[in-house]
């Protein structure tokens, strides 16, 4: 059983900037983009997570990569629409993968008395894997809203145009039973209103965690 999101659960939206949307910069003259839901899956957890009055913090890009879109001196530094930052929320602004590098995160998360996150955002195997890993190692009871999540086509060193899904799909995989828990953006609203006693957790690094093959959600 996964107990209900109280006021020790807060949602974390990672790097959710109009610049994630400029495809070429992130997967070359291919480019492209899984999960053409991510967004609304991302308003629906925003909305569903200010509605039941919890905490909510967002990490923003500010590269130092010369030509990367996620700058705040570009529009594509700008918040997606229907994802912008209120008053109360924790934002803390980085220039490397990981939301706590760097930034005051963990110490503004400790204070605000959080110890459970659920995390969605861009893109799944950069900033928010790294973001989660580090959250997992840290200690936080870490939830994964996987098709809250996106990423953009990667081409290896030999070349090879790797598919966005298959890329999606292996960061979720490596996170998934060691680093976090994966649920879909539907079950994890519904434990804002109540226990989930068909689920249950399963990160890694615990005193009772199971071996890996049985942490299925």
């Amino acid at each position: 059983m996964i107990k209900k999101f109280g006021a020790d659960t807060a949602l974390l939206l990672i790097d959710v900037q109009k610049g994630v949307h400029t495809l070429s910069h992130w997967g070359g003259p291919t480019g492209r983009m899984n999960n053409p839901d991510c967004q609304e899956k991302l308003v629906q957890l925003l909305r569903s997570f200010r509605t039941a009055g919890r905490r909510c913090a967002f990490t923003r890009h500010n590269s130092i990569e010369p030509d990367s879109p996620l700058k705040f001196s570009l529009p594509g530094g700008a918040q997606l629409d229907g994802l912008e930052t209120a008053e109360g929320d924790i934002i803390v602004n980085k220039d490397v993968n990981s939301g706590f590098i760097g930034t005051s995160l963990e110490v503004d998360l400790r204070r605000a008395g959080i110890q459970r996150l659920v995390v969605a955002g861009y893109f799944t195997n950069f900033c928010v894997e790294t973001t989660v890993r580090m959250a997992g190692n840290m200690g936080f009871d870490v939830y994964l809203a996987h098709d809250a999540c996106a990423t953009c086509n990667r081409i290896d060193r030999h070349g090879k145009d790797h598919d966005p899904e298959l890329v999606h799909d292996m960061a979720v995989a490596s996170m998934h039973g060691e680093f976090c828990t994966a649920l879909t953006t539907d079950e994890l609203v519904a434990l804002l209103s109540s226990d989930a006693a068909d689920l249950d957790r399963a990160q890694g690094n615990e005193d009772t965690s199971a071996k890996p093959e049985l942490r299925l959600a």
